[in-house]
């Protein structure tokens, strides 16, 4: 074939090699973004994003690292509300991207995640780097945490394999899904035309309702309980979801505990009680797209945590649990993080979007049937609002602890960083500074909160959140990120992919010189076992040195300031930094010594 000859898919011209049938198939289901750290595996792949396609639609968003690639897709897919493509080098990049496809499974996000290989005909392969890089078969790297692997061996076969990817990883419960496409396959010449298939016939299953008797013994228990509460996981992803909690809520007048997998709840709302200890006097749970509420029902204020024994301990006894979501149609068997086997009294498998609405109709209905059910109703709601009144008045008093200390409070910080965000259209990609965020900040948007990683590792913070800040480019919001020093010392080089990019981001640095989670577990060993607590700063310090975060946001081409310590500096220096983020379209990071708290 004449190498010379080009084509462009935007001139409408036919698909010449494999690795172009596989762009196209990207274009059918309006992938928009492709991100990358380069490899010799997917060079076919690579080369008709560019040269076939014009690098649009989708566009190479080019990383330093696997595991900053998927995270951006990550946080990408969490805020766009579509998957995005994640491309990973044959075994090497494979594992590398390990951990981030972990937390995109975990966190139930659609990513779709391809590779390439081989040649898989071992008489075409070059000697030792092919071999080094071919696994029989690469799906088995990542096939305990992904929802679909595919290998197609056909030119004839990428069409319908691709299809099935995508509707895999986008039927909830969603997730990522992972395609390795043989070198010798992506540059192979097509001779025979291939069809795309329409898209529209190859989408995602309609939501599943549910059954509608046991939603309307749902909404009956609802309205009987005395003390009931509804507790939202990752519900808000859907943002149609939100206006009808929203609504469930006020014609059933139960409080909303929300559990922060994403914006589910308004903070402004009367009924909101998030963050109280509301769930010990429950006499009904109502669980939406929750693992176990056991797992994030309570911040005791202890590192430690409480265990599993010690939370159910902490809930009344009669306590009636119903359980709305899909989430245990992704139980895999080799990590769990599925949570403990959660006790429900009613369990049923829906998707809450649909759920949702049909509760609030039917609450509404059973209302209008019984009036007498209005009074007791008033009282509860007003109950409801009592409690978020006290809470909001003891969080005030709380924040101010502490108020003049450097370094800085976490409470501080918050409210700093309010002050200056308030007046704009902001976006909240990851962290909530322990819970201040959402305590001092007003949240009334879905955009105001994506919610953290899934896979509790550290290193999701800045690749999600310019995968989050990706997907607003272009819509003058004010994308910030609110990361730790360790979090960020994992994967920082993902900070170069925002410069070259360009795409505005705040980060906030958290930094509290160490890995704290890990000095508090250290603490808590020791003093149980009467030995010296000072140590517990050996191996989990980030001093000696400490980094200088700032220097390292601008070696890698983005600006930096700090490191700041004083209450009084804040609020300057963030106003400095949203004013370079909006001029400069870039990320800026401020770097804030905060307390060990």
């Amino acid at each position: 074939m004449n190498k010379q000859k080009k084509t462009s898919s935007k001139a409408g011209k036919t698909p010449e090699y494999a690795s172009d049938l596989v762009i196209e198939m990207m274009k059918a289901y309006g992938i928009k973004y492709a991100a990358l750290n380069t490899g010799a595996s997917f060079r076919g792949i690579q080369d008709s994003i560019v040269n076939y396609n014009g690098n649009k639609d989708p566009e190479l968003i080019e990383c330093a690292h696997e595991e900053a690639a998927v995270a951006i897709a990550h946080g990408y897919a969490k805020a766009a509300g579509k998957p995005m493509a994640a491309i990973c080098h044959n075994v090497v990049g494979l594992l590398h991207a390990n951990m981030a496809i972990y937390d995109a499974f975990a966190d139930r996000v659609p990513v779709l995640i391809f590779g390439g290989t081989g040649p898989m005909d071992t008489t075409k392969r070059r000697p030792w780097i092919d071999w080094i890089h071919t696994a029989l078969v690469q799906g088995n790297l990542v096939r305990d945490y992904v929802k679909w692997d595919d290998q197609p061996a056909s030119i004839a076969s990428i069409p319908e394999s691709f299809a099935r990817a995508y509707t895999i990883a986008t039927t909830a419960p969603k997730g990522p899904v992972y395609t390795c496409y043989d070198i010798e396959l992506q540059e192979k010449p097509i001779t025979t035309p291939v069809k795309i298939p329409d898209t529209r016939k190859y989408s995602p299953p309609t939501p599943t309702l549910g059954d509608p008797a046991a939603l309307t013994k749902t909404a009956e228990m609802l309205l009987e309980a005395e003390n009931p509460v509804i507790m939202p996981g990752t519900t808000g992803r859907n943002h149609e979801s939100v206006k009808h909690l929203i609504r469930l809520a006020d014609v059933s007048s139960t409080p909303v505990s929300d559990g922060l997998g994403a914006f589910n709840f308004p903070n402004t709302h009367p009924l909101d009680v998030t963050g109280t200890k509301i769930l010990e006097s429950a006499d009904l749970i109502l669980a939406l797209d929750v693992q176990n509420i056991l797992a994030n029902a309570y911040q005791t204020g202890s590192r430690m945590g409480l265990s599993q024994d010690e939370r159910t301990k902490k809930l009344r006894s009669d306590v009636k649990v119903v359980s709305i979501g899909l989430d245990h149609l992704a139980v895999r068997s080799p990590i769990t993080d599925y949570q403990a086997l959660q006790e429900a009294d009613i369990r049923i498998a829906a998707d809450t979007s649909l759920a949702l609405p049909y509760l609030a109709d039917k609450c509404t209905e059973l209302v209008n049937k019984k009036p007498a059910w209005k009074k007791k109703l008033a009282e509860r709601y007003a109950r409801g609002k009592k409690l978020r009144d006290e809470s909001l008045a003891k969080w005030a008093e709380q924040s101010k602890k502490n108020w003049d200390a450097s370094p800085l409070s976490p409470a501080r910080l918050a409210y700093e960083i309010w002050q200056v965000i308030s007046k704009e259209d902001w976006v909240l990609a990851v962290g909530t500074m322990a819970g201040w965020a959402r305590k001092l900040w007003v949240w009334n948007k879905p955009q105001h909160y994506h919610g953290d990683s899934g896979g509790g590792g550290v290193g999701y913070g800045p690749g999600g959140s310019i995968g989050v800040a990706l997907a607003y480019k272009g819509t003058g919001k004010l994308v910030l990120a609110m990361l730790g020093d360790g979090d960020t010392l994992m994967t920082c080089n993902a900070f170069w992919t925002a410069a070259k990019h360009n795409i505005p981001l705040l980060v906030i640095l958290q930094n509290n010189h160490s890995y704290l989670n890990d000095y508090y577990h250290q603490v808590h060993v020791a003093e149980e076992r009467g030995r010296d607590v000072g140590t517990a700063r050996i191996g989990t310090e980030v001093e000696g040195p400490a980094p200088d975060f700032a220097k390292l946001a601008e070696s890698l081409g983005c600006y930096g300031e700090g490191p700041i310590d004083k209450p009084d500096d804040i609020r300057p220096a963030l106003r400095r930094a949203v004013r370079t983020v909006k001029e400069k379209k870039t990320l800026v990071l401020v770097d804030t010594i905060t307390q060990k708290r």
